[in-house]
């Protein structure tokens, strides 16, 4: 690997993405346009002392998730992130391997959904991005690492704001590890999404059992998109869930509304604009 080089790309795009294009707030304390290498850091779900020594060539074998993570968070186009893979010592990943990045055209479509709650994973439920609205609906993703970042996992531990019955949440866990299972299906030359498997049953009982017993999950019920998010500051909203799947790149995008007009909708509204202060302030205060 050409550590030096590679780090110096890395700095070299960071130095050139606005706070404001990746969903984090410019504040007034920054002394350059760029990100902080921690907010790079957190976007990529890795820590920002690893990501210091990547930059100062300190760090000299970067995995290909890492690469990718750090090309999405700094939205590379395609010829520079072929570069940074070649700089990293690695080849662009091929069709056996779980796609992981932003094509253009999913980064077009989150631009014009800027003002509603989206959420992007990949097909193992790995979270990729999420938008600012997200952010204050759901509470800040930036700073998720490793198995925080994934959507199966976080359900397993209850760490999400989604309101479910007992059986509901059985249910919803179900589903999400039976689709885990037919990706391990699609790829079964992915090595990340072995360890993924393999660090989801060590950490968790359930998931063990259900990817042992590989059950055909119970089939969504006729409200399944509907969801009850309890926010904090706002109390419980009840909002439409749409999943929409890039079938090519096998992207999840998951957008939030409610419809217009409604308590639903004015509770959203505000809990974004009290979300999205909150996570400023915060910001600031650091």
């Amino acid at each position: 690997m050409e550590s030096s080089e590679f780090g110096r790309m890395v700095r070299r795009s960071r130095d050139r993405v606005a706070p404001e294009a990746v969903g984090m707030p410019a504040g007034r304390r920054r002394r350059a346009a760029g990100l902080r290498r921690e907010e790079l850091a957190a976007l990529a779900g890795i820590s920002a002392d690893y990501l210091t020594r990547l930059e100062q060539g300190r760090a000299t074998a970067p995995s290909v998730h890492v690469v990718e993570a750090l090309a999405q968070a700094l939205r590379l186009p395609d010829a520079e992130r072929e570069v940074l893979y070649r700089l990293a010592g690695h080849a662009m990943p091929g069709p056996d391997l779980v796609p992981s990045r932003l094509t253009p055209s999913v980064q077009r479509l989150l631009d014009r959904l800027s003002h509603t709650p989206v959420v992007v994973y990949d097909a193992t439920w790995t979270l990729l991005t999420a938008n600012a609205p997200y952010d204050a609906l759901m509470g800040e993703t930036s700073r998720l690492h490793g198995l925080e970042r994934n959507a199966i996992w976080r359900n397993l531990h209850g760490l999400n704001r989604t309101v479910h019955t007992a059986r509901e949440q059985a249910d919803h866990e179900a589903r999400l590890v039976a689709d885990l299972r037919l990706t391990a299906s699609r790829y079964p030359a992915d090595q990340s999404l072995r360890r993924l498997v393999r660090d989801l049953a060590e950490d968790s009982p359930r998931f063990a059992g259900l990817w042992e017993a590989g059950d055909t999950p119970p089939p969504p019920a006729d409200l399944s998109k509907q969801k009850v998010v309890e926010h904090p500051s706002v109390g419980r909203i009840a909002l439409d869930c749409d999943t929409l799947i890039v079938a090519g790149d096998d992207l999840r995008i998951m957008a939030y509304t409610a419809e217009p007009g409604t308590p639903d909708a004015e509770r959203l509204a505000l809990a974004i604009v009290v979300g999205t202060q909150s996570l400023m302030e915060q910001s600031l205060a650091e």
